[in-house]
This record gives structure tokens, sequence and C-alpha cells, in this order.
């Protein structure tokens, strides 16, 4: 089993249709241990709020969606153990904390961040983290 860090922006894919969507379930249904920060359900709530207030979902909707996630074969890692390092990241890359979070789980784990967010993916493909990214698409 190869395992990956996921961030939210791959985990909001797995429910909702959205772009990349088919490559993000390829990561959940291929044979890969999944972690994440456990900021992910956080970061899993907003969206799902951000899709109700847009009204392209219901209340029920996300409540039904978020109940759904739990059985998702994804181990969680508090944030307390990670936000030393992950403050370390951000200040050194002038990245965000939350994009860190998963970063530094990612180092820690000696594993590769799976993201599919662009902006994120551009502005670390070529620095010293590049190894520790993969973007959505190019998961084998």
């Amino acid at each position: 089993m190869t395992p990956f860090v996921v961030d939210a922006s791959v985990v909001i894919k797995w429910l909702l249709p959205e772009v990349h969507s088919g490559a993000a379930r390829s990561v959940l249904a291929d044979d890969h241990t999944l972690m994440a920060p456990d900021l992910l359900w956080a970061e899993l709530g907003n969206a799902l709020w951000k899709r109700l207030r847009s009204g392209e979902i219901t209340t029920e909707d996300a409540r039904d969606l978020l109940r759904d996630f739990r059985r998702f074969p994804v181990v969680t890692t508090p944030i307390v153990t990670l936000i030393d390092a992950a403050l370390e990241i951000a200040a050194h890359l002038d990245k965000t904390v939350y994009d860190s979070l998963y970063l530094a789980l990612a180092l820690g784990k000696r594993c590769r961040l799976v993201t599919a967010d662009r902006r994120l993916y551009n502005a670390l493909k070529r620095g010293p983290l590049a190894s520790t990214l993969v973007w959505v698409e190019d998961v084998a």
C-alpha cells in the first residue's frame, strides 16, 4: 500500500462532482493508505457550507455528505502534533499554516501530499518540497 496525505481539495472531489473528481476518486479507490491532519474536517465542513450558501446543496445534503465521509479510509492526525513543523514550513515557504499542516504530515510520514489545489501545486512544484507534492491527475 502506498501512503499518501490528501488535502481537502482532493477529498471534496470524492463527495461532489468537480473537475478532477475522477482522478481524486482513483486515489481513494486504489490501494493507498490515506492520511490527513484533522484540520480536514473543518475544511471539508467549510467547503460544504460554501456549496450550501450558493444553493448547490441543501443542509440535509451537507449533513449526509459529512456522515458519508466518516466511513472513508482516511486516518487523521491531530494538528497539535503538526503545528510546530507547519509553522516552520509556512514561515520558510510563505504558505499558509493550513496548507503547511498537510505538508508537515507528508514530511513526517515520508510520503507525498496529493492535491488538486492548483495555486499550491504551482507555487511548490519547483521548490525544495517539489518531491513531496503530487498533482491529483498524476497519481500512478
